[in-house]
């Protein structure tokens, strides 16, 4: 009994203690959370604290302007008695109008920029893109050609009795045909590519037929004349079905094909021109444009050159006559203009093409500015001398120093060519600006009679 006494006892005690020290753990426990529950609350009353003490200061900042805004009013309208009350509410609005015009300048010229820079970014990403994945042919044009021949006793064929042959084939071909001690070599020389590569050509064949005399000349000349039309033509196909951009017209296909035959500062302007299409039309492609669109205005941006040996006058111009004449689009056009600045690019197309058409032109080495120049020295002498009624033709041999005027026989006496040339000379004096040394002007005029005997 005894024992069970004590052991209830212990129990209670033990109990009691443990209940005791939960007490003591539970209540610990209460008291740091809600010290930590002030603490939160503390730093909550803070901060607010703070933003109303900012908010005040905003208040009293606001409070500040407006006052002396009024006080600005107070004057004006001090200043201005004897106006009526709209007139002085027009002179505030006016005023608040200027200053939030000023505050808004500001904020534009920000966003600009960094607009530009942020573009200037993309674009360059955009360009490396296109340069990287396009990898274009390049040869800069040169000025003469040169036929090989089989024995250098072909020369004495080629420049005839007392220079005739090589005379007259001069004068059809319209180029200088240099025949000097180079062992088994005639050069071609001329600054138009055309010219020269029909005078290779017809040579080449005079050769292999070997007559060798002036009715031949021109028959053969004839011939190789048009066989280029029609090469020319097949090229221009080729260019077209490679860049895949559709049907092109057939006169338009003519032009493209003697862009072969064109030169701009020394660079090819086929090549160039197809260098451009492919640049454009990557470009086209990473900004979300019509890709074969901007090909197609690559292609022809440049097309006018192919009229200017012809027509003469501002090959931007002749390009957008052309294109309009053969139902191209305005994109087209918009092309031509603007990659001279004649006009803005109206679509991602056209701003590709400008963008294409001055990586492919200012690549170093791309162009030589002399070989231009004396070009279009070159056309200008050719071009006063077309001007005249009576002249069929006109070829500027020797680096201009020379001009060959090709007269009609109908419309020009023998007596009426020398003061032809007279009057020839004359007008590049005036209008040409610095030649080198002097240009002779050379007139020719033939009459040919010809009949026809049948036997009987």
């Amino acid at each position: 009994i005894l024992f069970l006494i004590f052991t209830h006892y212990l129990a209670h005690f033990v109990t009691k203690k443990v209940i005791e020290n939960y007490a003591k753990l539970l209540l610990k426990e209460t008291e740091t959370k809600l010290a930590e529950m002030e603490n939160e609350r503390i730093k909550e009353l803070t901060a607010k604290k703070r933003e109303l003490q900012q908010e005040k200061l905003e208040v009293e900042k606001l409070k500040s302007q407006y006052q002396k805004r009024l006080k600005e009013v107070e004057e004006i309208l001090e200043n201005s008695a004897d106006l009526s009350k709209e007139e002085a509410r027009k002179i505030i609005l006016q005023q608040v109008e200027e200053e939030e015009e000023q505050r808004m300048q500001h904020i534009i010229k920000k966003y600009e920029k960094e607009a530009k820079e942020k573009g200037q970014e993309i674009a360059n990403n955009l360009i490396a893109q296109a340069t990287t994945r396009y990898a274009g042919e390049f040869a800069s044009e040169q000025l003469y050609n040169i036929i090989k021949l089989k024995s250098d006793d072909l020369k004495s064929f080629i420049i005839g009795r007392k220079r005739r042959n090589i005379k007259h084939l001069e004068t059809v071909l319209g180029v200088d045909i240099i025949v000097d001690k180079t062992p088994k070599i005639i050069t071609i020389s001329s600054f138009n590519l055309y010219r020269r590569a029909i005078a290779v050509k017809t040579i080449e064949k005079l050769i292999e037929d070997g007559r060798i005399q002036p009715a031949r000349i021109e028959e053969i000349h004839e011939k190789v004349v048009n066989e280029f039309d029609k090469e020319i033509i097949k090229e221009a196909e080729n260019v077209v079905l490679e860049l895949g951009i559709g049907k092109v017209h057939p006169e338009l296909l003519k032009l493209i094909g003697k862009l072969r035959y064109r030169a701009s500062y020394g660079q090819n302007a086929l090549i160039h021109s197809k260098e451009v299409a492919y640049l454009a039309g990557m470009i086209t492609a990473e900004l979300g444009g019509d890709e074969v669109l901007a090909r197609r205005a690559g292609l022809l941006h440049d097309i006018g050159k192919a009229l200017t040996h012809e027509s003469g006058g501002n090959h931007v111009d002749l390009g957008v006559e052309v294109c309009k004449k053969y139902g191209e689009s305005d994109i087209v056009i918009n092309a031509i203009y603007a990659h001279h600045e004649y006009e803005e690019p109206k679509t991602i197309e056209v701003a590709a093409v400008c963008t294409a058409d001055k990586l492919s032109a200012g690549r170093p080495g791309a162009r030589r500015k002399t070989y231009e120049q004396t070009l279009k020295r070159i056309q200008e002498i050719e071009n006063i001398a077309l001007s005249y009624e009576e002249v069929k033709s006109s070829y500027a041999v020797n680096s201009g120093r020379e001009l060959r005027v090709i007269v009609d026989s109908n419309l020009a006496s023998d007596e009426d060519i020398f003061l032809l040339s007279k009057e020839i000379a004359r007008k590049i004096e005036k209008e040409v600006k610095r030649f080198p040394g002097e240009i002779v002007v050379n007139v020719i005029r033939e009459k040919r009679a010809e009949s026809v005997a049948r036997s009987v």
